[in-house]
């Protein structure tokens, strides 16, 4: 057959990463701009066959329809200051395009970007593209789409390729987004002061007090520092005409700044000469001037330490962004708190700590402001602080943003910020806006009800739950619909103009194919009346068959890099002395500030430790346990009596079976079937799965703390054995056509989770602080260990198994210290030796003698008490010290106050007061660091 298309068929393979780039890349779809060739795409590309020697890469057709947004932004046109009634009278025009067809060549940033891949660029995007998911999952980078207390955590959606903005468009950006954030602060201040605004006209009083986000009692007050918005993100996105255009804006508690950082370490890894050699702007300085801001707006500052506390307020773990709060109190040096971890007392705000209360200077919020006091707003929040709005009032603390901001973000307040700029500044708005029509207002509603066709009707009050709706998509009777609902409620109602999004190249399992986007932009303030722009931004990307870019609607992100000017050339640096007499002065050591400062451990941290601690040694009691009892039922001592009792006993005690279970000495299979099938039970609150879920649960409780690693190791142990169980169950189903148990395949489980535990272990013991916290996680780890070894060691001489060969042989395993017991008492099997090592030596860290020496020693650190004084918690702890051999069991086997009945009454009497003593401990531990109940009542500011 003849081959009509000669251009692509006919050529010899591309030359160049760029050359190929721009024969895979499709087109953007009609009436969008293409990022790749830049300019406004006239047709979509058809499907094309690859070249002759082209690598793993196929065109794709480009998305069906038009893909836009459902703008969110104000009324005023390139070049614009109009007023919202001056534009509501106005039809809806066309958007301009780029008249030439499309370009035959890439855009100047983006043939650079292609030739740093160099001539086998193409050939390793598949690699880097999995290394970069891979690097996502270990990272544990997550977005919960519905925030799901009880479903799995959804991995970051990242693309491989950066999305480019090119140093003319981001001057332009720079310039209009500082503009805006000073113009929301002016507003802002304005409405909670003089209310100037509304009086003119400049502003409708409904679209302010009206505003469910407007809150009354913040009226007449001034925040500390001056300034009421410290953080705001404006949403941009390229229209057909390549101008920039603002969509909306976020400044109540606008999340992006963690995942934007991450994107960044994220992508500049897997092309890291073309970050370089592209002069890709740099993120940290921004950073640094939006905690240096906050701290010089503090109106306090920290008696020890010479500087103020600042927090970062999270509604904790189950927040969709949690992983964005961790991350960003992690890289920022600020404490990781939920509103249960502040107090209100005297007006003023502190930080509930071991060590008591300390005060608070700073909030970084990522809160909803109606959420912010249950006193004052909503009543049935538990996320917020009791009396937080009379600290603020009182000016006592500093809170970023300043709450009462929601109204900012309404969209119909978008259509009368040229006005608003023009009083306000003096100065036009840098960056243009979609035309945006107020429905509260007669003019502009009988203006665009004609037009809802070609618009996007969005709500005015967003917290009203009202849906958003593109005009394209309905129907005539739909919209007729729609129509009636805004002549009878026109206030709830705003319209905008529809926008087709620019489209940027991705990468999507070996194909490129433009995606539309949307750029979210900061703003963070760094001085008094000072704005800095963080050079970059989070792209949206629409998910499939999506008309709005949005991650809550399965879209994924790309990192955005701001590219430089050409860097200035390269100067030998001045001499030594020359340098020397141009270098400022260094402050005498004397006057430096104190570099040491001790962390906060807050007491919800706390908790969250002591039973990270718990949760492991249970978690490893419980494997080893399940290992022993099932290689016990399956090996040469399955018909030792005694060794069984003590094994049907320990499971129930454990958990690992139900009481109801007929024990191993009447039923082995039986007892071994439910066993295995109990592993994983999510029911029973001490099997091994369960413990691995805890484990995990209370690890994300405090992630800022943990290495990436050790959060790593947690979440693959979880998941590991998590997915083996299914196997085993999947096989267990099929045993009712002969398939069964598979005791091995459950051992496989158990020594998977075994060596991940024993890698937490590590990390726990190696790798973290020894501050308060961590000596928490390790008393909790010890009491639970003197819980578990003293009742194993009761029921071993309870059921006889301590004194038969097999059951020794297993309580000694139980205690890992098999090696241990053989080289120092060879084949000896006599209670002596066995409570010499497990219950006597203190060079044995798995010995109940010292497990309880080193929980006192922790306790005593804990509470700071002198050296040889004993900690007041430790009090009801036995003193290993003052056991002996003769007092806990005798000289030799035939010690004369031993009866028949009670041969071990005195021993027994010691591990119960251990055990009893470990639980007892736990209980005071939490009454005093965790619940305070010890502590009194707190009174609030009034």
């Amino acid at each position: 057959m003849e081959n009509n298309n000669p251009s692509l068929f006919d050529a010899a393979a591309p030359e160049s990463a760029a050359d190929l780039a721009l024969a895979l890349a499709p087109s953007a779809a009609t009436g969008h701009f293409d990022e790749l060739r830049g300019a406004t795409s006239k047709r979509p590309v058809a499907t094309q066959k690859l070249p002759a020697g082209a690598q793993s890469g196929q065109v794709q057709n480009p998305p069906p329809g038009p893909l836009g947004i459902a703008g969110q932004s104000q009324a005023q046109s390139q070049g614009q200051g109009q007023t919202q009634s001056q534009s509501q009278s106005q039809s809806i025009e066309p958007l301009a395009t780029t008249p030439p067809e499309a370009q035959a060549e890439l855009a100047p940033a983006w043939n650079a970007f292609f030739t740093q891949l160099g001539a086998n660029g193409f050939s390793d995007l598949n690699h880097r593209n999995a290394n970069l998911q891979r690097l996502i999952r270990d990272n544990g980078v997550t977005y919960n789409v519905y925030a799901d207390a009880d479903g799995p955590q959804r991995p970051w959606a990242l693309d491989l390729f950066p999305m480019l903005l090119t140093p003319q468009d981001w001057v332009s950006i720079e310039a209009g987004v500082a503009q805006r954030a000073r113009l929301l602060d002016r507003i802002m201040a304005d409405v909670y002061s003089a209310q100037e605004l509304p009086r003119l006209g400049l502003l409708p009083a409904a679209l302010v007090q009206g505003h469910p986000g407007y809150l009354r009692p913040m009226h007449g007050s001034q925040p500390a520092g001056g300034k009421f918005l410290h953080i705001a993100a404006f949403d941009l996105a390229r229209g057909p005409d390549g101008n920039w255009w603002v969509v909306s804006q976020r400044t109540q508690a606008p999340s992006g700044l963690g995942y934007l950082l991450e994107n960044r370490l994220s992508i500049s890894m897997q092309f890291p000469e073309a970050f370089r050699e592209m002069n890709v702007q740099r993120l940290a300085g921004s950073y640094r001037a939006l905690v240096d801001g906050m701290k010089a707006a503090c109106p306090m500052q920290d008696v020890n330490t010479g500087e103020p506390r600042i927090v970062l307020l999270t509604p904790g773990p189950y927040n969709e962004t949690y992983f964005e709060h961790a991350y960003l109190a992690r890289y920022l040096g600020l404490t990781l708190v939920e509103g249960s971890d502040l107090m209100v007392r005297d007006d003023r705000l502190f930080l509930k700590t071991l060590q008591g209360l300390e005060p608070v200077h700073g909030i970084l919020k990522r809160l909803d402001d109606e959420f912010l006091d249950p006193l004052e707003l909503r009543s049935d929040s538990t996320l917020g602080v009791p009396g937080l709005l009379q600290v603020i009032r009182a000016g006592n603390v500093l809170v970023a943003n300043s709450p009462g901001s929601a109204f900012l973000e309404s969209p119909a307040l978008l259509g009368f910020l040229p006005a608003l700029s023009e009083h306000l500044l003096g100065e036009k708005l840098a960056l243009p806006s979609l035309a945006t029509w107020w429905c509260g207002e007669q003019a502009a509603l009988q203006s665009v009800l004609p037009q809802l066709k070609d618009c996007v009707i969005k709500p005015t009050y967003p917290a009203s739950g009202l849906p958003s709706v593109i005009g394209q998509t309905l129907s005539r009777a739909k919209l007729d619909e729609w129509a009636g609902r805004i002549m009878r409620h026109g206030e709830d109602y705003t319209v905008q103009a529809y926008l087709p999004l620019s489209q940027t190249p991705t990468w999507q399992g070996e194909k490129m194919a433009p995606c539309s986007a949307m750029v979210r932009v900061f703003a963070v303030s760094d001085g008094q009346n000072s704005w800095q722009v963080l050079p970059g931004g989070l792209a949206r990307l629409a998910g499939k068959n999506e008309n709005i870019a949005s991650m809550q609607h399965g879209g994924s992100s790309a990192d955005v890099w701001a590219l430089g000017a050409t860097p200035a050339p390269f100067s030998a640096p001045a001499s030594a002395a020359t340098a020397s007499l141009n270098a400022p002065a260094l402050p005498a050591i004397a006057t430096l500030p104190p570099l040491r400062k001790k962390r906060a451990v807050t007491s919800r941290a706390a908790e969250h430790l002591f039973w990270l601690g718990r949760y492991t040694e249970r978690a490893e009691n419980s494997v080893r346990l399940a290992q022993l009892t099932l290689q016990s039922l399956s090996g040469d001592d399955q018909s030792s009596q005694p060794l069984l009792a003590w094994l049907s006993a320990m499971a129930v005690n454990n958990a690992l079976v139900v009481p109801t279970v007929p024990p191993a000495t009447q039923a082995k299979r039986v007892f071994e079937r439910s066993l295995i099938a109990n592993l994983a039970d999510m029911t029973q609150a001490a099997s091994v799965g369960y413990s691995l879920h805890a484990l995990k649960n209370a690890a994300s409780a405090v992630r800022e703390r943990l290495s990436q690693e050790q959060w790593k190791t947690i979440v693959h142990a979880e998941a590991e054995f998590f997915t083996r169980c299914k196997k085993i169950s999947s096989a267990a189903d099929k045993g009712r056509q002969g398939a069964a148990y598979s005791t091995q395949e459950a051992l496989r489980a158990l020594d998977g989770a075994s060596a991940f535990l024993a890698a937490m272990t590590g990390a726990q013991t190696d790798r973290m602080m020894r501050d308060d916290g961590w000596r928490l996680l390790s008393i909790g780890r010890h009491i639970e260990r003197l819980n578990t070894l003293a009742s194993a060691l009761m029921l071993g001489f309870e059921t006889g198994a301590a004194e038969d060969d097999s059951g020794f042989a297993a309580i000694v395993a139980l205690f890992d210290s098999t090696i241990t017991f053989h080289a120092q008492y060879q084949q000896r099997r006599d209670t002596v030796a066995l409570l010499d090592l497990l219950v006597l030596d203190r060079d044995n860290p798995r010995s109940i003698a010292w497990v309880t020496q080193t929980l006192r020693a922790r306790l005593a650190k804990l509470e700071g008490t002198d050296l040889g004084q004993m900690a007041a918690l430790a009090m009801n702890l036995p003193d290993p010290g003052s056991w002996t051999l003769t007092d806990l069991y005798g000289a030799s086997d035939s010690t004369s106050d031993r009866t028949a009945s009670q041969p071990h009454e005195r021993l027994q009497r010691q591990l119960e007061r251990c055990a009893v003593s470990a639980l007892e401990l736990s209980d005071l531990i939490s009454r005093r660091y965790f619940s305070h109940a010890s502590s009194g009542s707190h009174s609030l500011g009034a």
